[in-house]
């Protein structure tokens, strides 16, 4: 019997800025070779839950688990212990953070909803950027070029990367000389670099007409099967979501108010009137 481990578990995560209840008491898993999205409206909260995974937050109230072990853990202190509107109060007495670069290195890597390359970098000075969080050799020692040996081999893996995702004719290219499409491509592929486990995409299709969003559909699958990545993403394109994810939370008002498979969330009343709206009576 195989035994799924669940690789990103967020438990009762609020996160509350002032008076403004961005994230509320949102809990859900991605389990291991998932793809699971996270949709919802415009404001409904679902960059901050990327926020608060990836620490550029800490969680106000609640803890985020990766492989079972937390790496984000809040609870309303200061001003805020007075402000607080959400739930769980008084149940994470204990407070855990970690810097983005640290979560990075626990094999949790992201994407951008506006893309933020190293525009005056070539493509590949962009992925050797990212590479270089895995080098043995100790910055001192690669500023003076000291490990030559492991340089010209992240350079190689570097190289080869690019190739696989076709982007090996661009390498010597700035990246903002690229089209927009594979620029996007490119921050996927820097991401990549950093050897992840779990991937982050913040709207990977953002910008893209129809026929480029049927492609990343296949390059998702692609680099899914390539790299061995579970996949957690946002998006607003509807055939991408529905076309690649296994499971989909649904956020409203930083309320989680679906989940399910994407034919379930698809039928569920709560999620047409979020999305439509209601005709009031």
């Amino acid at each position: 019997m195989n035994i799924i481990e669940t690789v990103l578990e967020l438990e009762n995560v609020t996160m509350q800025f002032g008076g403004v209840v961005a994230v509320d008491s949102f809990s859900m898993h991605v389990d291991q070779g998932e793809t699971v999205a996270l949709i919802g409206p415009n404001g409904a909260g679902k960059t901050t839950a990327f926020n608060v995974i990836t620490g550029v937050y800490a969680p106000t109230n609640g803890c985020v688990k990766l492989r079972g072990k937390i790496i984000a853990q809040g609870h309303p202190t200061g001003k805020m212990r007075k402000l607080y509107a959400g739930t769980h109060i008084g149940e994470y007495n204990h407070l855990v953070s970690n810097t983005p670069d640290k979560i990075t290195e626990m094999g949790v890597a992201r994407t951008f909803q506006n893309i933020r390359l190293f525009k005056n970098m070539t493509v590949l000075e962009n992925v050797l950027v990212a590479r270089h969080m895995r080098l043995k050799a100790g910055l001192f020692a690669s500023m003076l070029h000291i490990n030559q040996q492991e340089e010209r081999r992240i350079r190689q893996e570097s190289l080869d990367l690019l190739d696989m995702l076709g982007l090996g004719d661009v390498a010597q290219e700035k990246a903002s000389s690229l089209p927009y499409g594979k620029q996007r491509y490119l921050e996927i592929a820097r991401a990549l670099a950093t050897e992840p486990r779990l991937l982050l995409l913040d709207e990977p299709a953002a910008g893209m007409n129809p026929q480029e969003t049927d492609e990343l559909s296949d390059f998702i699958r692609k680099i899914k099967e390539d790299f061995k990545l579970t996949v957690f993403l946002i998006e607003h394109h509807m055939n991408l979501v529905m076309d690649i994810s296994d499971r989909i939370y649904v956020l409203d008002f930083g309320k989680l108010i679906s989940e399910g498979t994407p034919q379930q969330v698809q039928d569920d009343p709560a999620v047409i009137a979020a999305y439509l709206g209601v005709d009031e009576e």
